[in-house]
């Protein structure tokens, strides 16, 4: 922000911030010395308490940095496919990505440290185990419940879904599974 604010960017920032006692007085206000002072306090507070929101809600946990990873291991791992992911390119083009190997070669690793990235980037996100996911769904006791409760897993712009080809489903949980993904596909929000 700048030091020296002019009226119309001074009306700007107060507007957005929800400042509107101030907003009506801006330009009595305008060369007053506090006033930068408090949008910048207010635009920090607010970048602080909206990346914490996004980060309880992507249910991450903890998860090892992507440092940590070892690229020797396994030996057909893309790193340069892996990284360019990290530029979240995918979610502009609303496109899915499949990681697909065995056990223990850090595939949730991974998984986790892309949401965490997009959270960074002002994204909100969600990570689930698949079997949670469907679970929780299948819990839900009414239509209008179970409405509720697949926002949870739709109206965020990145899902990371962990563990899909672990389980077998039954029907109830087939059908619970693709209703997330056509709504998602629906609504250009991609899926890891």
């Amino acid at each position: 922000m700048p030091a020296n604010l002019n009226l119309e960017t001074a009306r700007s920032h107060l507007r957005r911030l929800g400042f509107y006692g101030l907003l009506a007085h801006a330009e009595a206000l305008l060369n007053e010395p506090w006033l930068v002072r408090v949008i910048e306090i207010e635009d920090t507070e607010r970048a602080r308490r909206s990346l914490k929101r996004r980060l309880d809600h992507s249910r991450l946990g903890a998860f090892k940095p992507i440092a940590d990873f070892d690229w020797a291991w396994p030996e057909q791992c893309d790193r340069r496919a892996i990284e360019e992911l990290f530029s979240l390119g995918f979610h502009e083009e609303a496109a899915n990505v499949v990681f697909i190997g065995n056990k223990g070669l850090g595939k949730t690793m991974i998984l986790k440290n892309l949401i965490h990235q997009a959270v960074l980037h002002g994204h909100t996100a969600r990570f689930t185990l698949a079997s949670d996911m469907l679970h929780d769904l299948a819990a839900q006791d009414s239509t209008i419940a179970l409405a509720r409760r697949l926002r949870r897993y739709t109206s965020p712009r990145l899902l990371a879904i962990d563990e899909v080809g672990y389980l077998s489903y039954d029907s109830r949980y087939a059908d619970l599974l693709f209703e997330v993904v056509t709504r998602r596909y629906e609504q250009r929000r991609p899926i890891l």
